[in-house]
């Protein structure tokens, strides 16, 4: 991206004389943020239409033969299969690119995530392949989550390395915006299909548009991405601030530990994510009353609400820190946790005050829960310790709570919903307080 300019120069010291030697121009952080929020936004929204499809859809179409409670079930177990396949593709990626570059890797990793996306998009349900629709759906499920494990361009590490010191908390909850982005737009379009078509035409074939949408957002978000991260400017940046992949092995040997504090950290936040988006959106299908499209525009309101509430997290954490704003964050979710069980189950006043103050909330920790402790890992390990952290967050905080929350709520009573609320937040502030023993002992 030659001619990018920049007013915030003295922020890149380490790849200021290099680009003055060659006479190229400084790459600005609101450019690097630009590369953050657009790949974000677009796996974010993939991510939601198969969230989305999980609770209202695939339950029926591949699960016809089960209770609607276990089609859920069963349908949020394979939902799962992502996170814990991703970290998988974090490793096989780092490989790739050790040996053929940035660019190769980031093309593989979308190619194969618009393959499996448009793979769910075209599959059969259980009514014409049997069984194989289960297994197949699963296989590009896992598929899904190889590639955005190896969707990992550095551009996070790089903003957070570059940001003004006085700003990083505004520029780190820039690329938390593709969350309420994404999920806002796929709730959308699903509320459209949903009020528009018969049911039996949307579980038909309606459910179908949004994957396509998915897949033609993820080939535009591929080649803008491509055409960030492989310019000089960029590959500069990312190797003066030594952002390159390292030996799995030597990571864990060396850093094993921060790997572990950072998943934790953001366990609140994380666990929060789907109990606000996914999780209420199966309760009400199958023990409210609420009409789901008005749900679903409750729902979009809170995304919104959400946005609100990343940018304010990045005024909150640059006066008062990061790590003070999300421990304060994870106590507020704690409190919210005792609420949640009364709120979700006292009807649809309740269950929308849920939906609103759950969205505020996961906005406020969600916009500095990412990187919030990779501060961590010394300058060689970032690259790879940031993406391996995030997806081990996810695996532990937010692969699971849609079944777990829906299972526990459905056998036991909503109370253990509170008490899975409750874990993550007491996770994270754990996490957090040994993170600061530690740098204590280092000081």
């Amino acid at each position: 991206m030659t001619g990018i300019h920049t007013t915030h120069s003295h922020a890149l010291p380490s790849a200021a004389p290099h680009l003055a030697e060659s006479g190229s121009h400084d790459v600005a952080p609101g450019d690097i943020a630009v590369g953050v929020v657009i790949g974000r936004a677009s796996e974010y929204f993939d991510f939601f239409v198969y969230g989305i499809a999980s609770a209202l859809v695939f339950p029926t179409v591949f699960f016809p033969g089960e209770s609607a409670l276990n089609g859920t079930l069963y349908a949020f177990t394979i939902f799962a299969l992502a996170f814990v396949a991703r970290p998988f593709g974090t490793v096989l990626s780092m490989m790739v690119q050790r040996r053929w570059g940035r660019s190769t890797k980031l093309t593989l990793a979308m190619f194969l995530l618009g393959t499996c996306t448009a793979g769910i998009a075209f599959l059969p349900g259980y009514e014409a392949l049997g069984p194989t629709a289960i297994f197949l759906l699963a296989l590009f499920r896992i598929g899904q989550g190889m590639a955005l494990g190896g969707s990992w361009d550095g551009l996070p590490s790089l903003l957070a390395m570059n940001a003004p010191a006085e700003r990083r908390g505004w520029y780190a909850m820039l690329g938390q915006l593709g969350a309420p982005l994404g999920f806002v737009l796929a709730s959308a379009l699903f509320a459209y299909l949903y009020v528009s078509l018969p049911l039996d035409e949307f579980l038909a074939w309606g459910w179908r548009y949004p994957f396509f949408v998915a897949f033609a957002i993820n080939v535009v978000a591929l080649f803008a991405r491509l055409r960030l991260v492989v310019t000089r400017e960029y590959e500069h940046l990312l190797e003066k601030s030594e952002l390159e992949p390292v030996p799995i092995g030597e990571l864990v040997a060396n850093q094993g530990g921060n790997i572990i504090i950072g998943a934790f950290a953001a366990l609140a936040s994380y666990a929060l994510f789907h109990l606000v988006t996914v999780f209420p959106l199966s309760w009400i299908l199958l023990y409210a009353q609420q009409p789901i499209p008005s749900f679903l525009g409750v729902q979009i309101v809170g995304g919104v609400l959400c946005a609100g509430a990343i940018v304010a997290s990045g005024w909150l954490a640059d006066r008062y820190g990061r790590r003070n704003t999300l421990g304060a964050l994870a106590l507020m979710i704690a409190v919210f946790s005792g609420f949640a069980p009364t709120l979700i189950g006292s009807g649809t006043v309740g269950q929308n005050i849920f939906i609103l103050v759950g969205f505020v909330l996961l906005g406020l920790s969600y916009g500095q829960a990412s990187g919030t402790v990779t501060s961590n890992f010394s300058s060689r390990y970032r690259y790879t310790g940031a993406a391996l952290t995030n997806d081990f967050a996810w695996l532990i905080g937010a692969a699971f709570a849609p079944v777990v929350a829906l299972g526990l709520s459905a056998h036991f009573g909503l109370a253990y919903l509170g008490v899975y609320l409750l874990s993550g937040a007491v996770c994270t502030l754990g996490a957090l307080l040994l993170n600061r023993k530690l740098e204590t002992e280092r000081d």
